[in-house]
C-alpha cells in the first residue's frame, strides 16, 4: 500500500493480489471533514462541588449510551528521553483517591511511571460530543488491592496475565497462543495465582477538564484545580 499527501487530500491506491479485487485512487479531503455539536451545553449551574460527581454523571450517562467501552481511557506518559507514549487503557475503579487501571509491571507504560509518575487520562467519549481530561501523579497499588481485583477477572484473562511480556518483541502470534495453552494446562486445576509481574496504578487527579462539544465551535470547556481547601474551577475558551 502506497499514501500520497498533498495539502488536502490523502490518496490511497492499493491492489489485492489475492482476489479479483482492484481499487485505485479513493480520495479523502480531510480539510473537509467536520461537523457541528448540537447536543446541548455545559454551564456553571450544571457543575457540581466535585468534580468526580459530574465525571460519575457523565460516566453513568455514557453506558446509559451504550457506548463501546465507556471506561477507556487514553493513558499519557512520558520516557526517559521527554517523549510522550500514549495506549489506551481500561477505568477499572474510580473513587475519592483517584481512578486506578492494572497493567503488566514490566509493560512500558510501567517503566515510564518508574521514573516519572506524572501522567495524563483522556476520555474520548465522541457520540455525547465530550471529553475528560486528568492530570495527575500514578502511585502503585499494594498486592493486597491487586489481588482483589485479579481474582474478579474471567479465568481466561486471568491467564492471559501470565503469558505476555508486555511491549517485548515477539516472532509471531503463534508465540502467544502457544504460550496460552501451555499456562492454561498448567493451572488447569485450582486458582490462577497473581503473576509478581502484574500490578495496577491509582492517578491521584491534581487537574479535571470537561469538554462539551458546542455550535459554532463554541465549546465549553471548565477545569478544576485541586487546591488544600478543595476545588478551584475556572472556564476556559474553546
Amino acid at each position: 500500500m502506497r499514501f500520497l499527501t498533498t495539502r488536502r487530500t490523502i490518496t490511497l491506491r492499493f491492489t489485492v493480489y489475492e482476489s479479483t479485487l482492484f481499487m485505485t485512487e479513493q480520495h479523502f479531503d480531510l480539510a473537509a471533514l467536520r461537523r457541528e455539536y448540537l447536543r446541548g451545553g455545559l454551564r456553571r449551574a450544571d457543575l457540581t462541588a466535585d468534580p468526580l460527581d459530574l465525571f460519575t454523571r457523565w460516566f453513568t450517562q455514557a453506558c446509559d449510551a451504550r457506548l463501546a467501552d465507556p471506561n477507556a481511557m487514553c493513558v499519557a506518559t512520558v520516557d526517559a528521553q521527554g517523549q510522550p507514549w500514549q495506549r489506551i487503557v481500561l477505568l477499572k475503579q474510580v473513587d475519592s483517591r483517584g481512578m486506578v487501571f492494572f497493567t503488566n509491571l514490566g509493560s512500558r507504560k510501567a517503566t515510564h511511571l518508574a521514573l516519572n509518575s506524572r501522567v495524563s487520562l483522556h476520555f474520548p467519549w465522541h457520540m455525547l460530543e465530550r471529553q475528560v481530561m486528568v492530570l495527575g501523579r500514578a502511585e502503585r497499588l499494594s498486592v493486597a488491592e491487586v489481588m482483589t481485583y485479579f481474582h474478579t477477572r474471567p479465568r481466561d484473562s486471568q491467564i492471559g496475565a501470565w503469558v505476555s511480556r508486555q511491549s517485548s518483541r515477539i516472532s509471531a502470534r503463534g508465540v502467544l497462543e502457544g504460550k496460552f495453552i501451555e499456562m492454561k494446562q498448567k493451572f488447569l486445576n485450582g486458582d490462577v495465582p497473581l503473576p509478581s509481574f502484574w500490578g495496577g496504578y491509582r492517578v491521584k487527579i491534581d487537574t479535571i477538564e470537561f469538554w462539551q462539544g458546542g455550535e459554532h465551535r463554541l465549546h465549553d470547556r471548565f477545569s478544576y484545580q485541586r487546591t488544600e481547601a478543595g476545588w478551584d474551577i475556572d472556564r476556559l475558551a474553546p
